[in-house]
């Protein structure tokens, strides 16, 4: 199992100072977010190769602003040049997924047309992943969409294609469900795994370890079980009280988990 970490969670003013850090650390890759430049994105992988990490994938920076799912043409336009400038990102610093929350449930979307919208958008796109050797990992998130394990399955399996994955998040499904059964479920559809924590009792996200109630041995198990063994990435927030060593022990914590000791 692989250490990562999103680079919002790493504290700094450039690519430099947050990857230098990642590595210190004890990280094996870091998860950007999608760069709309040659520069930036030549810049993020020189400064990724100078430290010997990897970039592990790109977290689309549309699918809320501009969901797939929405009534409007131009607004699911929008979401899959997106989608398209994430892809590019990707197949330029060499990362092979890109994240992507597939829909969005409100009270101008129902559940049958975010299902049927998005479903129709992602086809659209994954073309240009497959032609980049990209995967599209369609991330749980609080979206009010795909609450079930179940329904996740079908809705990845109804694409037919290996280019459409899950990244699963286990901090985010303890709200509804146990991150354990839904690893199974999903099995050999994950491609990518971010972790957080969350406090079930309290109802709010935590760090890692600290006041967290996820079953982290149980999570461990499940992922052996499906044989998933890429990336466990931190998705947490900056702690301005210790923003560097919040990065260490957020690693630490880590080791802990994958060793199965916590």
């Amino acid at each position: 199992m692989k250490k990562g970490i999103c680079i919002g969670s790493l504290p700094g003013s450039s690519a430099e100072a947050r990857f230098t850090l990642a590595k210190e650390a004890g990280f094996d890759g870091v998860e950007i977010g999608t760069l709309d430049n040659d520069n930036d994105r030549l810049e993020t992988k020189v400064v990724a190769e100078a430290h010997d990490l990897e970039v592990i994938s790109v977290m689309n920076s549309k699918h809320w602003a501009y969901p797939l799912s929405d009534a409007d043409d131009q607004i699911r336009a929008e979401s899959r040049a997106g989608m398209l400038d994430s892809i590019a990102t990707a197949k330029a610093v060499g990362a092979e997924t890109v994240l992507l929350v597939p829909a969005v449930v409100n009270d101008k979307t129902s559940y049958e047309e975010a299902y049927q919208r998005s479903q129709a958008e992602i086809r659209k796109l994954i073309p240009a992943a497959k032609d980049n050797g990209i995967s599209i990992a369609l991330e749980n998130v609080w979206n009010k969409f795909l609450l079930s394990p179940i329904e996740f399955c079908r809705y990845v399996d109804e694409f037919d294609s290996e280019t459409i994955t899950a990244y699963f998040d286990v901090g985010n499904i303890v709200l509804y469900g146990y991150p354990q059964q839904w690893i199974r479920s999903l099995g050999k559809r994950i491609a990518k795994v971010h972790v957080k924590g969350f406090n079930a009792a309290e109802s709010r996200f935590t760090y890692l370890i600290e006041d967290c109630t996820i079953d982290w041995n149980a999570v461990m198990s499940a992922l052996a079980d499906v044989g998933y063994d890429d990336y466990m990435t931190a998705e947490l927030p900056v702690d301005q009280d210790n923003p560097e060593g919040r990065v260490h022990s957020i690693s630490e914590d880590m080791d802990r988990i994958i060793a199965g000791t916590v």
